[in-house]
């Protein structure tokens, strides 16, 4: 069986957003109920905790479900615009939220994710690039975001870069992990968002192996992305088309990327999210179990037919 565990460090998981779950309370959305136990159905032991609300914030109430299922949580993400002055005390305030409850589960990661300058409906809402001072600001109040979250939870920030946001291409990657303190902000890497915005993640790997701290696992469809390129749709628009589909139909190819990934020689949660929105109810759980099915064949556990 050992030769099957090709990266023993990976801890593979999922999230809520692979069942196409964007926000606490969309009716249309599966509930949390249903979430967790399919989760455990296609083989997941690991998962993220989602858009905060969606699953209970009482930490006995969500340990309580989590243990019965024989869940556990590798972390929890929150959106902010920390690029911003004026949504500083708000952002904190949110981000402590999630933090305190990414605490109270015994997990470790905070993702922080900026918030897009297009809605759901393609509209934008904020300039598509930073400007010197707001790079600036965006760099300093990560790194104080960062060192507050592990001073006062325990835990680690780390950023998740995403399409239609100010940090998604390669050299944007780049000029924030340049920018930022080791100490206190490293990089969650989502495959399928730097694959999206036309990056290389085996060389981002490769250029701050010691940056990784986090992997969200997702694939892009090239056709589709070639079309939403051509026609400057947003990213929402773009995963209404199905732009996020399941692995190995699209890139960034994973065996090179988990070779990369295992070569660090540290454990790393590796979580599959994809992204899936809106989304009938009863799509995911087949795509989540291939999927599951499909990175057990590239020996991250769990193999397939084990827990």
């Amino acid at each position: 069986m050992s030769n099957l565990i090709k990266y023993p460090k990976i801890k593979l998981g999922t999230a809520p957003d692979s069942w196409g779950v964007w926000f606490p309370d969309d009716p249309n959305q599966v509930t949390w109920t249903r979430f967790l136990d399919e989760l455990v159905q296609a083989g997941y032991s690991w998962f993220e905790l989602g858009p905060h609300g969606y699953l209970p914030t009482d930490p006995t109430v969500l340990s309580e479900e989590a243990a019965k299922r024989g869940l556990r949580v590798s972390g929890g993400g929150v959106f902010g615009s920390l690029h911003k002055a004026e949504t500083w005390e708000s952002d904190v305030n949110d981000a402590r939220k999630v933090a305190a409850l990414v605490q109270a589960m015994g997990a470790k990661y905070v993702i922080y994710l900026p918030q897009l300058y297009r809605d759901l409906d393609g509209n934008y809402t904020d300039t598509t690039t930073l400007n010197g001072e707001q790079w600036g600001r965006l760099l300093n109040q990560m790194n104080i975001m960062g060192r507050l979250l592990n001073e006062e939870f325990g835990v680690d920030l780390v950023f998740h870069p995403h399409a239609d946001s100010h940090v998604g291409t390669e050299e944007e990657v780049y000029r924030f992990l340049d920018g930022t303190d080791p100490r206190y902000v490293s990089l969650c890497l989502d495959t399928g968002h730097i694959a999206y915005c036309g990056g290389d993640n085996v060389a981002i790997v490769e250029r701050n192996p010691e940056r990784i701290g986090y992997v969200h696992l997702k694939q892009v469809d090239p056709d589709i992305l070639a079309t939403i390129n051509e026609k400057g749709l947003s990213f929402a628009e773009g995963v209404r088309m199905g732009a996020m589909c399941e692995p190995p139909k699209g890139v960034p190819e994973m065996p090179p990327l988990l070779d990369a990934l295992g070569k660090l020689d540290k454990d790393l949660y590796a979580i599959v999210e994809q992204d899936l929105y809106p989304c009938p109810t009863d799509v995911p759980f087949p795509i989540a179990l291939r999927t599951r099915n499909y990175f057990g064949s590239c020996g991250v556990g769990p193999i397939p037919g084990q827990r």
